[in-house]
């Protein structure tokens, strides 16, 4: 597709048959950028409505997969900068130190599990990560990853070597929480999930009696939980019951769906 034609033929019933064959895999990419569901579903869906709005702009110079998938990884990359887990510097430093090693039995043996590889992969700063689930993970290539990702072939290789090498680090101190946390029930991200509903009293009383033991036992749990609720009081005492609501808001929401394409006009007066 090429020029106005390619842009032709990103609209109406086309554009749905695009939206039918790339979802799977765009999810799939999404899912091993983040660790929520919810958030991977709202990244695709986001990464269409930008294509939509954008598809006058397609020329065709890179495949629709490639297109979408740059889309995608710039939204997460929005959601991501407060990513600092892991500083590149630090990690590069230790691998240039002579001295450094790891347990090798325990990382291969961690990264043969999964949830442990995924755990390990999600801790990457998100510009390595993505770099490592392209090639590692989806088979593409190196100047395919640096076409979707808009930098050159030399800084798309970088990534990728700085990506494994912070992976194995990651894993490397898995291996060292696993023992820390060695007993404590829950995996800490399983902990933190529930802890919105505890806080509202969704929990069943199994489940709220298993993560009060893991909040009494995990050294690096109870201060987020302590915020978290610190944070709701204060964002409690924010209500403001006089609030005046625009009259026309739910109109111009309306409009403002309608112009974007995600659903027919309404037939009618709009709501005003």
């Amino acid at each position: 597709m090429r020029g106005e034609g390619a842009a032709a033929e990103l609209g109406g019933e086309a554009f749905a048959s695009i939206v039918a064959e790339h979802t799977p895999a765009l999810y799939r990419f999404a899912r091993h950028l983040v660790r929520d569901p919810d958030e991977a579903e709202d990244l695709v869906q986001e990464t269409f409505l930008r294509a939509y709005r954008a598809r006058e702009r397609f020329r065709g110079d890179a495949p629709v997969r490639i297109w979408l998938r740059r889309i995608l990884h710039n939204l997460a990359v929005d959601r991501a900068r407060r990513d600092r887990e892991m500083p590149v510097a630090e990690i590069q430093r230790r691998w240039m130190d002579d001295a450094y090693t790891v347990d090798a039995e325990a990382v291969v043996e961690r990264a043969e599990r999964r949830e442990e590889l995924q755990d390990a992969l999600v801790r990457l700063p998100f510009i390595y990560r993505s770099a490592v689930v392209l090639h590692d993970v989806e088979g593409w290539t190196v100047e395919d990853i640096a076409a979707s990702l808009g930098i050159g072939v030399p800084a798309a290789k970088q990534r990728l070597r700085r990506g494994r090498m912070m992976l194995v680090t990651a894993l490397a101190r898995g291996h060292e929480r696993r023992q820390a946390l060695a007993g404590v029930p829950l995996r800490c991200w399983e902990a933190r999930r529930r802890i919105s509903d505890y806080l509202d009293g969704g929990l069943a009383p199994g489940e709220r009696a298993t993560l009060e033991e893991h909040l009494a036992r995990c050294p690096t749990c109870p201060p987020l939980y302590a915020c978290l609720v610190g944070v709701c009081e204060r964002l409690g005492g924010m209500r403001d019951p006089d609030t005046v609501i625009p009259p026309d808001l739910a109109g111009r929401v309306m409009r403002a769906v309608e112009d974007a394409g995600r659903i027919p006009p309404r037939r009618g007066p709009r709501p005003d």
